[in-house]
């Protein structure tokens, strides 16, 4: 058996319906138990979104925001949105929405929780699942396995197939030779990613919501455009993800499952990567770190995703397969294959001869933050299994060439190999991170009650460990008393009131 058939095995295990299943089910669980924050708690999501400010170990929250974001918004929300709609027919784009709501759940209780036990380490914050299982559950085999799919997805895989969508999308655009866009990708990652985590977070900032906002800019015109099928289209949404539209009813069951699929790898929900970033940031509470990344779901499925969907539908510029796969119920587009040719299409529809050189660029853009969001998600991996090396940074500039040599070896060559090797890496770090997740509840649910309980109390909630019950957070006695001692001394005279007006 070839290393090919190996790795479609594992990932037919690690990929199942099981893995869906999964990522479904702990959202609608943390929904639940946190009292669906995501409706209860938006003006705090959007105030922590843009509150915040950074420190000397740590970036702002904002910009953990949009280093998380930039790792999620890449090819597939091009591509895979086109790809669901395929597959799973217009309905799939509701079951995206489904998803995104409850998927924040997931988020919320990833980020918190690398937020409570991240670490400080060359004066800079660390965290993410291996950290929390680590300190949260004592399972230090199951961490540092995590720490090495990690390194593996992250920094061997992952910049190869960003680097070889980038280069294709150039070459098929402009006609650029794929080795000079690679080097060119290459020479721009080193010069953010020898910065540091604050140059990353700093590019992100700028570029990923300017990125997003154009898309979605351009989508709102695709619909203006064509504001006469708009109606229709939505009303050809709901009606196939509710089995009311006769045409699909064949394929009603893969509408839900495609959605929900689209929507889990794309907002990478549950899986564990954006966690890392969410530990990075410089905050009083975690829960205000949570709620901040919540919001980061939503703009990558509510919005990115949902601008590529409404382009494609408003436009008519998608095919439908039948339950065999090889056939169509709907063919708009004949002989082309479902990804980025839809898009292009109907973007065609709006700028004749555009398409082609429009996603070149939003590909460029796109896959490029996701490099840079690999770049800091290896890093955390690797300072987790060399934290007590004394050649830790020599081994960090190490997994950053290794980087730049891989961008430009992936832009020249792609593999189902690399693709099946990324997806299996991938696969194993959010099932540990969602069996970790499980585990842990209990203290999200501690942390999210502290905060809303110190809101009431009109404390700005400042997080203390010991008080929620919370054990291995040392990091946040030293955070507390050195950068948010005035919140801590009034949080403090408040509560000393309230008890004397209840001895009273």
């Amino acid at each position: 058996m070839s290393l090919v058939e190996i790795t479609n095995v594992i990932n037919g295990y690690l990929w199942s319906v099981a893995m869906v299943g999964l990522c479904l089910g702990v959202g609608i669980f943390f929904s639940i138990r946190l009292g669906f924050f995501q409706i209860r708690l938006v003006k705090d999501m959007i105030k922590h979104l843009l509150g915040g400010q950074s420190s000397d170990s740590g970036i702002s929250s904002f910009q953990g925001f949009s280093m998380a974001l930039g790792g999620r918004i890449g090819v597939g929300n091009i591509a895979g949105v086109a790809t669901a709609i395929c597959f799973g027919g217009p309905g799939a784009v509701f079951w995206m929405w489904v998803y995104a709501f409850l998927g924040a759940g997931s988020a919320f209780a990833e980020s918190v929780l690398a937020q409570t036990w991240k670490e400080e380490i060359n004066g800079e914050y660390r965290g993410g699942p291996a950290y929390f299982l680590e300190k949260g559950t004592g399972i230090k085999a199951l961490a540092i396995l995590f720490a090495i799919a990690g390194v593996i997805a992250n920094a061997f895989t992952g910049p190869t197939i960003q680097a070889f969508n980038i280069a294709e999308s150039a070459r098929n655009a402009f006609g650029i030779p794929t080795i000079v866009t690679g080097c060119v990708v290459a020479i721009l990652f080193a010069i953010v990613i020898f910065g540091g985590m604050k140059r990353i977070g700093s590019v992100a900032e700028k570029v990923v919501p300017v990125m997003a906002g154009v898309y979605i800019l351009l989508t709102i015109v695709i619909l203006i455009a064509n504001i006469n099928h708009v109606p229709g289209m939505f009303a050809l949404i709901f009606k196939s993800a509710f089995h009311m539209e006769a045409i699909y009813g064949a394929i009603w069951g893969q509408t839900i499952m495609w959605g929900v699929k689209r929507a889990v790898y794309s907002s990478e929900a549950g899986m564990g990567s954006g966690s890392q970033a969410s530990a990075a940031a410089e905050v009083s509470h975690p829960a205000k770190q949570g709620l901040a990344q919540s919001s980061s779901v939503y703009v990558d499925t509510l919005f990115v995703c949902t601008a590529t969907a409404l382009m494609i539908l408003s436009t008519g510029m998608y095919n439908v397969a039948g339950p065999d796969t090889a056939s169509f119920i709907v063919e708009n587009l004949p002989g082309i294959d479902a990804g980025t040719g839809y898009t292009q299409a109907a973007i065609d529809t709006l700028l004749p001869g555009m398409g082609s050189a429009f996603i070149a660029v939003a590909i460029f853009f796109f896959a490029f933050t996701t490099i840079l969001s690999f770049g800091f998600y290896a890093d955390c991996n690797v300072a987790f299994l060399f934290r007590n090396s004394k050649n830790l940074k020599y081994i960090q500039i190490a997994m950053k060439l290794l980087l730049i040599a891989m961008i430009v070896f992936g832009s020249v060559r792609s593999s189902a190999v690399a693709w099946n090797l990324a997806d299996v890496g991938v696969g194993f770090m959010a099932w540990v991170n969602l069996i970790a997740l499980i585990l842990l509840y209990k203290p999200v649910i501690k942390i999210l009650k502290d905060y809303e309980q110190q809101k009431k109390l009109g404390i700005d909630p400042v997080f203390e460990p010991e008080k929620c019950g919370i054990k291995n957070a040392e990091l946040w006695d030293k955070i507390t008393k050195s950068r948010y001692s005035d919140l801590l001394q009034n949080k403090k005279k408040i509560l000393e009131s309230k008890d004397e007006d209840v001895a009273i």
